[in-house]
């Protein structure tokens, strides 16, 4: 009797835990797409509805074919946040993965950590000869009929330490100019006094990709339990006395295992607005 009641609680709890691994192996290879409108101050007119595919932690993932180029002719950018490959990730996923985003629309990118376990120099000449602008702590500026949208890509660090990043390329215009901050990994702005931008992109975390109820994240160093996924507002720290936004995507791929749990793989498609559009829709 005991021994039949042992035998059907063992099986019962196999059962749950061969449900829980397969329901995280299907969130790890989700295919969620965010599109959120982003509204900004000093969003110049002309990019009013301008639109960016923003992807970041890709690793070992091939990128669906389908879903991407339904994207074609709908996105005005493509911005990359790191860890477009990994260490042993085949060449050829890589190859297909920039060819397939650099096919719909101009592509921009930055370094993650992975990036660099990998060999960079095989990596890094392929994303430059698919077209796509790899910034390795510099700007760019997007233009759109006559006005200027500046990005600046941040380099992962691959000493890390508190002055491991150095300071921003300044820009060569008017503080007052919209910039978009590229960065892997958030914990830069840890060691920043001000946040010179209007809106910051960053990945790196995966949203602690496994997050257990009562456990909480995998992350252990403070600041990535509170800057973990979504959306943050944080001061720019300088006479303005403005807010700049940051988002912190969960990524696409995954690190070591391909499992999730309650932290879906996710991309987005950010529009962004002026703050000014954002007034006049609600007085409509």
């Amino acid at each position: 009797m005991v021994r039949d009641l042992l035998l059907v609680l063992a099986s019962g709890g196999l059962l749950v835990g061969m449900t829980i691994t397969i329901a995280m192996v299907i969130s790890a290879f989700g295919k969620r797409i965010i599109a959120e409108e982003i509204f900004l101050d000093s969003l110049p007119q002309a990019f009013e509805g301008f639109r960016i595919l923003f992807i970041t932690d890709i690793h070992r993932r091939l990128l669906p074919q389908a879903l991407m180029l339904s994207l074609k002719g709908h996105v005005d950018a493509v911005f990359l946040g790191g860890d477009i490959t990994e260490k042993n990730n085949p060449m050829n996923r890589l190859l297909s993965n920039m060819a397939l985003v650099t096919s719909i629309a101009p592509t921009y990118a930055v370094h993650g950590n992975h990036d660099y376990n990998a060999n960079t120099s095989v990596v890094d000449n392929i994303i430059r000869k698919s077209g796509a602008v790899l910034l390795v702590d510099e700007n760019v500026a997007i233009e759109r009929a006559g006005g200027t949208l500046w990005l600046t890509g941040v380099d992962f660090m691959v000493k890390r330490g508190k002055s491991a990043y150095p300071p921003l390329p300044p820009l060569a215009v008017s503080d007052t100019a919209c910039r978009i901050i590229l960065v892997h990994d958030p914990v830069w702005l840890s060691q920043r006094s001000s946040v010179p931008a209007d809106l910051v992109l960053a990945g790196h975390t995966h949203g602690g990709q496994v997050v257990f109820p009562f456990f909480g994240r995998r992350h252990v160093e403070t600041f990535y339990q509170e800057y973990d996924a979504g959306w943050f507002i944080l001061p720019k720290g300088d006479e303005s006395k403005t807010f700049a936004k940051l988002l912190i995507s969960r990524g696409f791929g995954t690190a070591h295992l391909p499992l999730r749990f309650r932290s879906p793989a996710e991309i987005h498609v950010l529009t962004l607005r002026n703050s000014t559009s954002k007034g006049e829709s609600q007085s409509q």
